[in-house]
C-alpha cells in the first residue's frame, strides 16, 4: 500500500539547546505502508527527531505536515490524537493491570459513568485478534514477556487508530522467534497502510524489514535511500564517517606465555550456576568469553568479582591466595567489573557524570575518606577528555547521555580505580556503530597499556579483533580455549557447537 504519498513529512527541522545544536536542517518523510529505518550513531539526533515528531519536544525551526496539512504538536497527547504513536525500548505499560486494561487505557468503554469491563475485555480481544495475536486479556500484563508487552503496546496504538508508529529499539531484548513474531505484526500493519519508523542497532534487521533508510550524523541528514541502493558497508560509512574496517581493524600482537599471571582462578564454580573452571589472566592480554545466551559467561564474571559466592575453588592475585567475598573486596584487590545491564546495575541516571565517575574509587577508598569535590571534578574532566564523552560538562546527568556515552562514563568509573583486571560484560551492546568502534579501540588501547581484560561479548567478530585467547562457554561450563593467531568466527561457532572440553 506504499503509494509514495507522505503520511508525515518534516522539512528543515532544527533543534537548538543552550550548549549544542541537536538537529540542523533535517528532512524526513514517512510514506503510507512503508517501514522506514532511522539510522545513526548515538548522539546523531535520532531521539531528538523522534521526540519532535511525536510531540515530546518542540522544534526550534522547520515545519511538519500530515497528509499535506501543517501540524504543530504541543505535546505527545496531541500527536497521538493525530495518529502519531511511539513504542520505546523501555515499554511503558502497567504490569499490575490486565492486558485489556493496558490496551484500552484512556479509551475504556463506559456504562452509566462506570467502566464497562465486559465490553472492555471484548474490545481488547477483538483488537488483538485482528492483529493475529492470541493473548489472554484477563491476565496481568506483568505475567508476560517483554516481547508480549511490546505487542500489547503496539496493539494499544493500533486501537487508537495510529497512522504513524515509531518503534524505538523494539528488538533489543527479544530472541529470534520473538523478533520474527514482531516482524509479522509490522508487515501486517504496513499492509493496512500504517507507516512505521524503525530504529535499531541491528543492521541485519534493517535489511530484512525496511523499505527505505534515512541516515543522521552529528545532527545532520546524510540522505534517504531505498534499501536496495545502500549496501551495508556504505550505510556504516555514512553513519560513522569512515569505514568500519578502519575504525576497528588494528594489528594485534601474539599473546606472550611469559607474561606474569595477574589473577588465577582454580576450580571456581557454583552449583546450578557455573561448573568449576580454571583460568589464568596475564598482564597486558585480553581474554574473550564467547557462548550462547545462558552459557554461563556472565555468571563466570560474577563469581570472579565476588558478586556471587562460589561453592568451590580458589583465587590468587599476583600468586598470593585471596578471598573475594564481595565486590568491595574485589575492587580493593584491583578487580573491576562493568555489568551487561548498565541501566539496572550500573547507571545512576539522576546523578551527574562527575558523581558516577567517582563512585567506584570512593567505594574503594572507603566512604569515610571523602574524595574532595575539586578532585572529583578533575577526575571527571580527565576521562571526559580522554574517552571523548560527548557532553556539555561533568555536571550533566548521566541519564541524559546516549547509550554509547553512558558506557564510556562507566568505563571511566572503573579506570579511575586503576584496576589490575578489568572485566567487561557486553561492552558494546545497545550502542551505535560509531560508539561501538570507539569502545573496541579503547579495549585495544587498555590492553596495549598493560591492563588485563576479560571481555564477554556476543559479537564474535568483535572478539577476534582484540582477544589473545577466547574462552568458549557452553551449558554453564568452559568447554574450550582458543589460542594463537588468527582466530576466526567460524572457529568460535564450531567450538560452541561441538562442546570440546578445555
Amino acid at each position: 500500500m506504499n503509494d509514495g504519498s507522505p503520511l508525515i513529512e518534516a522539512r528543515g527541522i532544527g533543534k537548538r539547546y543552550p550548549s549544542t545544536v541537536a538537529l540542523d536542517e533535517v528532512d524526513f518523510a514517512l510514506r503510507a505502508g512503508e517501514v522506514h529505518a532511522l539510522m545513526g550513531e548515538n548522539g546523531a539526533g535520532k531521539s531528538t527527531l523522534i521526540k519532535i515528531l511525536t510531540g515530546a519536544e518542540l522544534r526550534s525551526s522547520g515545519t511538519i505536515e500530515m497528509a499535506g496539512e501543517p501540524v504543530d504538536f504541543a505535546d505527545s497527547g496531541a500527536a497521538q490524537r493525530s495518529g502519531v504513536w511511539a513504542v520505546h525500548q523501555e515499554v511503558m505499560v502497567l504490569p499490575n493491570l490486565t492486558v485489556a486494561e493496558n490496551l484500552l487505557i484512556g479509551y475504556q468503554p463506559t456504562r452509566m459513568g462506570l467502566v464497562d469491563r465486559a465490553a472492555m475485555r471484548a474490545e481488547a480481544a477483538k483488537t488483538l485478534a485482528s492483529l493475529g495475536l492470541d493473548i489472554d486479556v484477563d491476565q496481568p500484563l506483568g505475567n508476560y514477556s517483554v516481547a508480549t508487552r511490546q505487542l500489547v503496546a503496539i496493539a494499544r496504538a493500533v486501537h487508537a487508530n495510529a497512522r504513524v508508529l515509531v518503534l524505538d529499539e523494539p528488538t533489543a531484548s527479544l530472541d529470534a522467534r520473538e523478533v520474527e513474531r514482531l516482524f509479522e505484526l509490522v508487515r501486517g500493519l504496513t499492509a493496512r497502510g500504517t507507516g512505521i519508523v524503525f530504529i535499531t542497532h541491528f543492521l541485519d534487521q534493517v535489511y530484512a524489514l525496511c523499505d527505505r533508510i534515512t541516515v543522521l550524523r552529528n545532527g545532520r541528514s546524510q540522505g534517504t535511500y531505498d534499501i536496495a541502493q545502500l549496501p551495508e558497508v556504505e550505510l556504516v560509512s555514512l553513519m560513522i564517517g569512515k569505514t568500519l574496517e578502519a575504525a576497528i581493524a588494528r594489528p594485534v600482537a601474539e599473546a606472550e606465555s611469559d607474561r606474569p599471571v595477574v589473577a588465577r582462578f582454580r576450580g571456581l564454580g557454583r552449583a546450578n550456576m557455573v561448573e568449576p573452571f580454571d583460568l589464568e589472566l596475564r598482564a597486558g592480554e585480553a581474554v574473550g568469553a564467547a557462548g550462547l545466551l545462558g552459557s554461563g559467561r556472565s555468571e563466570t564474571a560474577l563469581l570472579m568479582f565476588g558478586a556471587q559466592k562460589p561453592d568451590t575453588g580458589t583465587i590468587e592475585i599476583d600468586g598470593k591466595p585471596v578471598r573475594v567475598r564481595s565486590p568491595g573486596e574485589a575492587a580493593r584487590l584491583g578487580l573491576a567489573f562493568n555489568p551487561e545491564d548498565r541501566q539496572t546495575d550500573a547507571v545512576f541516571s539522576t546523578m551527574s557524570i562527575r558523581d558516577n565517575v567517582a563512585m567506584a574509587l570512593q567505594a574503594k577508598r572507603g566512604w569515610l575518606r571523602k574524595i574532595p569535590a575539586k578532585a572529583q571534578q578533575a577526575l571527571a574532566e580527565k576521562y571526559i577528555a580522554s574517552l571523548k564523552v560527548r557532553t556539555s560538562g561533568a555536571d550533566k546527568k548521566i541519564g541524559e547521555l546516549s547509550g554509547g556515552n553512558q558506557q564510556k562514563v562507566l568505563l571511566a568509573r572503573w579506570l579511575a580505580t586503576e584496576p589490575r583486571v578489568l572485566m567487561l560484560d557486553e561492552p558494546t551492546r545497545g550502542i551505535d556503530v560509531g560508539a561501538h568502534a570507539e569502545i573496541v579501540s579503547m579495549i585495544e588501547d587498555l590492553r596495549e597499556s598493560g591492563m588485563t581484560l576479560y571481555v564477554i561479548s556476543s559479537e564474535f567478530e568483535e572478539l577476534v579483533v582484540y582477544s589473545d585467547r577466547i574462552s568458549i562457554m557452553r551449558d554453564r561450563r568452559q568447554v574450550g580455549m582458543l589460542t594463537g593467531r588468527p582466530v576466526s568466527v567460524s572457529q568460535i561457532v564450531s567450538e560452541i557447537a561441538g562442546g570440546v572440553r578445555a
